[in-house]
C-alpha cells in the first residue's frame, strides 16, 4: 500500500521499507545458499557420480543458468503485471523444494533435472525484489538499497561454503557406509540447505504490496486486467518449441525470421558437438540463444515501448555485457575456489568452506555495500558515474585472480580470493541501478529480467564450465581459470561505452518510449 513506500516526491525510505529490503536480503541470502553450496560438493559429487570438471561446470553453470535466465524473462513480465509478493512466495517454495530434492540425486542427469527446478524458482527472486526496492526507495538511495540486497548474493554463498562443508565432513564420518536413505554427504547437504527456504515462504507472504511509480510521483499504472495470460503468451515467445507458435501468431515472415534463427543456432550447436564438445552444455546454451532471440523479436512487435528502452538501447546493452562478463569471471572463481582448495591446496572441506564462507561473505558484502555508496554518490554529479564502479569491478579483480589460481599456499590463495571478491562485487549494485533508471516503472520487472540474461548466459552458463573444460583439456585448475582473462577487455570496451551512452539514453526514455508507443 501507499503507507509502505517513501511517498511522492520524498527523499527519503520509510521504516517499512527498510523492513521490507531486510526480508528481502534473507530472501538472497538463501537464493545463494541453494544456488552455490554444490561448489563445497563437488569433489564428493564428481568422485560419486563419476563426472569430469566439464560437467560439474555444467551442473552447476549452464543447468541451473539457462533456465533461470527464460523463465527469468515471463517471470520478469509478470512481476510487472501482477501480485509481486505473491510470486516470490510461490518461487521460493519451488526452488527449496528443488534444492531439498537434489539431494536425493543418484546420477548425474537427475541433478541435472533438479538444478533446472531451482533455476526456475529463483527466477522468480530478482525481477519481484528489483521491482518492489524500486517502488519502495526514491532515485538517490536505489542503487544503496539494491546493493544491500545484492549482499545477499554474498552472504549466502559464503553461508553456503561454511555449511555445505560442515555437514559434508560430519555426515561421512558419522555414516562412512552411508547414513538414513543411503544419504551420504553431499546428498545430506541439499537437504539441509533447502528445506529451511519452505518456512520463509510463509514470512515473506505477509508483506504488502507497494504502488507501483509513487515514489517517484508517477502515476499508479491500471492493473492488468489479465496478468497470467498475459505470462502464457509471454512463455510462447521465449519457451521451445512453443516459440514456433508464437512466431507463427506474428505472422509469415516473424516464422521465417525465426525458423531461420534456429536453424543457425542447431547448425552452430551441431559444428561444436562434432569438434567434440560436450552435447549438453551447447544444446542447452543453444536453446538460451534461440529462446532469447525469439523473445526479443516478439517483444518488437507486441510492446515496442519496452524493446526500445530495454533491447533497442545500446547504453542498456553495453552495460548488461559490462557487467556480464565481470559475473563470467566472478562465477567461474567462485566455483572453482572450492576444487582449487581441496585438490591443489589439500585442505578439508569443513576448514575450506570455512575460510572461503567467510572470507567471501565478508569480501562481497563489504564490495556491493561500497561499491553501491560510491555509485549514488558518483551518480550526483555525473549522470554516468555509477559505471565508473563498473569500470573498476572490471579491472581491479585481475591481479587477485592470477594469484589466487597460481597459489601454493593457503595464505596467499585466500587473501587474494578476498580482495578478488572486493573489488569484483561493487560492479553489481551499480550496473543494476543503472538498468533501472533507463527504462520506465512498468518496465521494470522485465529490465530486471534482461539484466539478468547477462549474468547468467554470458556468466554463469559460459564462465564456470568454459574454466572446467579448459581444465580437463590441459589438466589444470590454474589454466582453466586464468585462460578467462582474455574478455577483460571486450569488458572495459563495454563499460567505457556505457559511460558515454548512458546520460543521453536516460534523458531520452520518456521521450523515446512515447514515439514508438
Amino acid at each position: 500500500m501507499a503507507e509502505a513506500t517513501a511517498g511522492a516526491g520524498e527523499q527519503r525510505a520509510s521504516p517499512y521499507a527498510w523492513y521490507v529490503l531486510g526480508i528481502l536480503f534473507v530472501v538472497y541470502v538463501l537464493n545463494f545458499i541453494d544456488r552455490q553450496v554444490i561448489a563445497i560438493l563437488a569433489e564428493e559429487i564428481k568422485r560419486d557420480l563419476r563426472l569430469k570438471d566439464e560437467d560439474l561446470g555444467f551442473l552447476y553453470g549452464t543447468a541451473f543458468g539457462v533456465f533461470y535466465a527464460l523463465f527469468g524473462i515471463p517471470l520478469g513480465r509478470l512481476a510487472d503485471t501482477w501480485h509481486r509478493v505473491r510470486l516470490m512466495t510461490v518461487g521460493l517454495a519451488l526452488w527449496s523444494a528443488m534444492t531439498a530434492l537434489s539431494g536425493f540425486s543418484r546420477t548425474g542427469g537427475e541433478l541435472a533435472a533438479a538444478r533446472i527446478g531451482v533455476g526456475v524458482g529463483e527466477a522468480t527472486a530478482s525481477p519481484a525484489a528489483y521491482s518492489l526496492i524500486s517502488d519502495h526507495f526514491p532515485k538517490r538511495l536505489r542503487a544503496t538499497a539494491l546493493s544491500i540486497y545484492s549482499a545477499g548474493l554474498y552472504v549466502g554463498g559464503g553461508v553456503s561454503l561454511f555449511l555445505g562443508g560442515m555437514v559434508v565432513q560430519n555426515w561421512n564420518r558419522a555414516f562412512p557406509a552411508g547414513g538414513p536413505l543411503g544419504l551420504v554427504g553431499w546428498q545430506a547437504a541439499f537437504l539441509v540447505v533447502g528445506l529451511p527456504g519452505l518456512l520463509v515462504a510463509l514470512w515473506i507472504a505477509t508483506l504488502r504490496e507497494p504502488v507501483r511509480g509513487l515514489v517517484e510521483g508517477l502515476p499508479a499504472p491500471p492493473p492488468h486486467p489479465a496478468p497470467f495470460r498475459a505470462f502464457a503468451a509471454e512463455l510462447l515467445t521465449i519457451l521451445p518449441p512453443l516459440t514456433l507458435l508464437g512466431a507463427w501468431q506474428g505472422g509469415a515472415r516473424a516464422l521465417f525470421v525465426n525458423l531461420a534463427a534456429l536453424a543457425g543456432v542447431a547448425a552452430l550447436v551441431t559444428l561444436l558437438i562434432a569438434l567434440g564438445e560436450p552435447a549438453p552444455q551447447w544444446i542447452a546454451v543453444g536453446t538460451g540463444v534461440y529462446a532469447v532471440f525469439s523473445w526479443g523479436s516478439a517483444l518488437r512487435r507486441r510492446d515496442p515501448a519496452t524493446f526500445a528502452l530495454i533491447v533497442g538501447t545500446p547504453a542498456f546493452v553495453c552495460t548488461v555485457v559490462a557487467y556480464g562478463l565481470i559475473a563470467f569471471l566472478a562465477y567461474a572463481a567462485n566455483f572453482w575456489a572450492a576444487p582449487y582448495a581441496l585438490r591443489v591446496l589439500g585442505e578439508t572441506p569443513a576448514h575450506a568452506g570455512l575460510w572461503l564462507g567467510s572470507s567471501g561473505a565478508l569480501a562481497g558484502f563489504l564490495g556491493v555495500t561500497i561499491g553501491g555508496l560510491v555509485a549514488d554518490r558518483l551518480r550526483r554529479r555525473n549522470p554516468a558515474g555509477r559505471l565508473i564502479v563498473v569500470l573498476a569491478g572490471a579491472t581491479l579483480p585481475v591481479p587477485f585472480l592470477i594469484g589466487a589460481f597460481t597459489a601454493g599456499d593457503v595464505w596467499v590463495f585466500y587473501p587474494s580470493l578476498f580482495l578478488a571478491g572486493l573489488t569484483a562485487s561493487g560492479a553489481l549494485g551499480a550496473a543494476a541501478a543503472t538498468t533501472q533508471d533507463l527504462v520506465l516503472p512498468r518496465m521494470r520487472g522485465a529490465a530486471t529480467a534482461t539484466f539478468f540474461i547477462g549474468t547468467t548466459l554470458l556468466g554463469l552458463a559460459l564462465g564456470p564450465y568454459a574454466a572446467g573444460r579448459i581444465s580437463t583439456l590441459s589438466s589444470s585448475l590454474s589454466i582453466g581459470m586464468l585462460s578467462l582473462l582474455a574478455v577483460v577487455p571486450v569488458t572495459v570496451a563495454c563499460a567505457v561505452a556505457a559511460y558515454r551512452l548512458v546520460p543521453a539514453a536516460e534523458a531520452t526514455r520518456e521521450a523515446r518510449a512515447a514515439a514508438v508507443e
